[in-house]
Formats: C-alpha cells, structure tokens, sequence
C-alpha cells in the first residue's frame, strides 16, 4: 500500500500560505486603537479595561459563571478610522484563542477588513491569523494605490484580545471613521446564533451584516449557550441608550417553560426603560434542522408579542424565525442543523433588516 505522509496543505495552493513576515512594511508605525482617533464600538470601557471585552466585569459575574466567560469575547467589537497609508498592518494579542470543531480560525481569532464607502461598506480582505498562532499575531493588508480610505475592522467572535495594534505608513495620515446614521444604536440579545458562532469569519455574524446593511451602529450581545433573560442582564440592557431592542434568545432557553417565565419579563423590563422604542421578538430560524420544542418556543414568544399588544403596545414586532430559510435553501443555511453558517446569517439578516427599516420609519406591525 502506497504510504501517505502529512503534509501541509499551504504546499499544494500557494493562496493558502500566511505570510508571517513584511519587510515592506518594516518601518510602520503602530498605533494602539485605545488612541484617538480610533472609533471603537460594542466594547465597554475600551480605554480603561486590560481586555476589549462587552459587558461590566460585576454584570457578567452576576448573571451566570458562563457569560462572566463570553463576555470576555468581543464579538461585534469594531474599530473605524480612515488613513492615506498604502497598506494596513495589525498586531492583536490574544491571551486566550478559542479553538472548536464548530469554528474557523478566522472567525474566532482573526479580524476582517471592510472599506467604508459613501454608498456602502465592502469587504476588501481578511487579516488571516496562521494556523499555529498561540497568543495573538501580525499580519498585513497592502492596497494597488494610495488615497485616503475610511475603514472598519471587526474583532474576533471566540478569542480574548487584550491589544490591538494598527501599522501604517510613518507619513500616512490617519483620522476618525465613517460616521454611522442615528443618534442611538440598535441593540441585539441573543444565543449563539446572535454571538455568531458559526460564521466564517467576524464581518459575517449577523449583527455585523446589520450594520453594513442600515449605516448604523448594532451591538451584539450574544452569548453562546448561555443567554437566558437573567435578571442582571436584562436590567443592564435596559440602562443602555438605543433606538431598538431585537429580542433573540430563543435557543438558550433549557425548555418552554423557562420562556416562559423569562421571555415577557424581559421585555416588560425593557420596555419600561424604553417606552417609545421597537421591540422586536424573534423565534429559532432552523425549525426544519432542529425541530425539538419549536412549535412550544414559538407559541410563547407569540404569547408575549400578542400581550403586549392587547396592552396597547404599538411598537412591538414579532419576526417567526423559521421564515428566514424556508425554499429553496431550508437544508443549507446551518452548519450543524442549529448554527447558521454565512448564508443562514446573510438570510436573516436580510429578513430583520426589513422589519427594522419600517420599525424605524414609525410603520405599525
């Protein structure tokens, strides 16, 4: 029998080889993005904190020892700025990287690159971490020209980054980002599906897909298995300025009867602090892989939806989750029958985005 030796796949498609070295970028001046005139978004207290994590140390430890973890994580964390420099290099420290069967590198531990555009924000490349990275790494974008850009980075889903670096150019300029629409941000709660577990790479969770799409500023709460209405989480959120709730921990629920329970005192608690914003509530998207207790999760969630407007609540939105990916794409929206992959998040966002839009143009549901 022919014998198979390991070998690295890089050997066989040159396009998968990380580069580790620049020398053409050996003079770049690095900048950490704590500084003005970085724009950092979905991090609590970025400047002060030793890690760019997204919730108050003593809120996450009161919620549950699992969140206390995930909100480590910087999930949705952003840095916008704008720069003349003919290339991009970054440097991240990752004290903790989060391996998994369900993830790719690249979106657990990497960063995306995307340039902000007067028409839109486009992805130009990933700032691709090598496969053997153990505490953080450095890797580069360069560009065909050089002029002045506005730019978004998104931080990893699964690691905890305590540095971020950004090398330029010694003479290039370097300014604010692109501003985004609105005076408050849209705020989304959720599981795993919210955290973006299952993404290819951190521009793809569907929260981020949301800001591209609206202009706006969305900050992602979610925390993989561990999103369930606690009391020390939805009174935080509630303390928080934004423009609209999205209400999506469906999953995270252990049975019906603990959404129920939990599910309407969230949103009582929400709306209280917020009379006049949209909420909306949101029911699992992949009901045909991974039917268990759907129908019982749906009813409740329906339940609350139907409370509120009995009580004269005409700001509140009900999407049913599993509209997202009925067609022809039912079966080819989740990674493991639970986790959307890309499409499955391009799919919902897609939905969401529409109900957000006329939420916000003051619409009635």
């Amino acid at each position: 029998m022919e014998e198979v030796k390991k070998q690295e796949y890089v050997e066989n498609d040159r396009n998968l080889t990380v580069e580790t070295v620049f020398p053409d970028a050996e003079d770049a001046v690095l900048r950490s993005v704590r500084d003005d005139p970085f724009e950092l978004y979905n991090l609590y207290e970025p400047k002060t904190q030793p890690i760019f994590r997204r919730v108050p140390p003593e809120v996450a430890e009161a919620t549950s020892p699992q969140v206390a973890k995930l909100a480590r994580e910087p999930a949705g964390g952003r840095v916008r700025f704008s720069t003349d420099s003919q290339y991009i290099l970054i440097k991240a420290v990752e004290p903790i990287v989060g391996r998994n069967s369900h993830m790719t590198l690249a979106m657990s531990a990497g960063f995306d690159l995307y340039e902000d555009t007067e028409a839109d924000s486009r992805y130009v490349k990933m700032f691709m971490p090598p496969y053997k990275m153990d505490g953080g790494y450095e890797q580069i974008i360069r560009f065909g020209s050089r002029r002045l850009r506005y730019f978004t980075i998104h931080f990893p889903i699964h690691s905890v980054v305590s540095e971020l670096y950004i090398g330029l150019q010694p003479d290039a300029v370097v300014g604010g980002g692109k501003k985004y629409l609105g005076d408050s941000p849209i705020v989304v709660y959720g599981s795993s599906i919210v955290h973006g577990t299952a993404a290819t790479r951190p521009g793809l969770t569907y929260p981020n897909i949301l800001c591209r799409y609206l202009g706006r500023n969305v900050l992602n709460y979610g925390f993989s298995g561990a999103a369930k209405a606690e009391l020390p989480m939805m009174n935080w959120l509630a303390g928080l300025d934004m423009s609209v709730f999205v209400y999506d921990y469906d999953h995270n629920a252990p049975n019906p009867e603990y959404l129920r329970e939990t599910h309407k005192r969230g949103y009582d608690i929400i709306r209280a602090a917020h009379p006049d914003i949209p909420i909306i509530f949101i029911t699992r998207p992949n009901v045909a892989t991974n039917p268990g207790m759907a129908m019982e999760r749906k009813d409740v969630i329906s339940d609350t939806f139907r409370a509120a407007r009995a009580a004269g609540d005409r700001k509140v939105w009900y999407i049913d989750g599993e509209s997202f990916f009925l067609g022809k794409w039912e079966n080819e929206c989740t990674m493991d029958g639970v986790h959307p992959n890309d499409l499955g998040f391009t799919l919902m966002a897609d939905g969401i985005e529409a109900v957000i839009r006329r939420a916000l143009r003051g619409e009635r549901p």
